[in-house]
């Protein structure tokens, strides 16, 4: 590749913003020789995912009925409002939840396809490892995967009391929304800087300095996790989207 080719791919690549990356990550995981590494995380959210959807469709008139009958008679006419607004919280917090639980039990999975799509990406190899080597490596990345649920739970659990207060809570679903945005971002940029033992601390003052670029990357994710059937393909693109974030914007800073 020529200089010029190297210097018009990298101004290609820094009009690019998060909201870029992730829909290329579509394309990228149909790319020859990545098409394996999808599957299995497919898979795992075909099962937790779907299944989790499936339940919830039958579940939520019911949850919603019971939060609208906290409200005194004299704000019965607040129904018709905050309906879609408790319907939008719920199947966001429900989304991020059960992907969150679907990434655990991929996560093997998403390391190894996060670190296929940085080799494609960057044109380094990756180390070589045996089998052996990969399972005694996995559960560093499931205990990667329980920092991340710790640093979310604390949080979304100040989220929620402020969801139960008069007033401050008609801004519930928007501050739903903006955190559920950035665990996105942590949560898929996580295995490519996981893959290059960067600590959890580290990678989130990293993406924290990039937040609005990085957000729309999130944003676009918990919009589409709620959407039955194109979630099930989310997990494996927004790997690959995050990944491929990691080498155009991060790598360099690492490796």
């Amino acid at each position: 590749m020529s200089q010029k080719e190297i210097n018009r791919n990298r101004r290609d690549r820094s009009r690019k913003t998060g909201l870029h990356y992730f829909l290329e990550g579509f394309s990228i995981m149909m790319q020859p020789g990545l098409k394996r590494f999808v599957f299995l995380p497919i898979v795992v959210n075909i099962f937790i995912l779907g299944g989790a959807f499936i339940w919830l469709y039958f579940q939520i008139d019911g949850w919603i009925a019971a939060i609208l009958d906290y409200l005194p008679n004299w704000l019965h006419w607040l129904h018709f409002i905050l309906w879609p607004l408790i319907l939008f919280s719920i199947v966001l917090v429900f989304g991020y939840f059960f992907s969150t639980i679907a990434n655990i039990i991929a996560s093997p999975f998403n390391s190894l396809l996060a670190e296929k799509v940085e080799e494609e990406r960057s044109g380094v190899p990756a180390a070589d490892l045996s089998w052996a080597a990969f399972v005694k490596d996995i559960p560093r990345m499931i205990h990667r995967e329980l920092v991340r649920l710790g640093y979310y739970l604390p949080r979304a659990l100040l989220i929620l009391v402020l969801s139960f207060i008069p007033v401050i809570n008609i801004a519930a679903p928007v501050l739903w929304f903006v955190f559920a945005s950035w665990m996105m971002v942590i949560q898929y940029c996580d295995y490519a800087f996981d893959n290059h033992k960067i600590s959890f601390p580290d990678m989130k003052n990293r993406l924290g300095k990039d937040r609005l670029f990085n957000l729309p990357f999130g944003a676009l994710v918990s919009l589409l996790t709620m959407i039955p059937i194109i979630n099930l393909f989310i997990m494996p693109a927004a790997v690959c989207g995050a990944t491929a974030m990691w080498v155009d914007r991060y790598r360099a800073d690492y490796c």
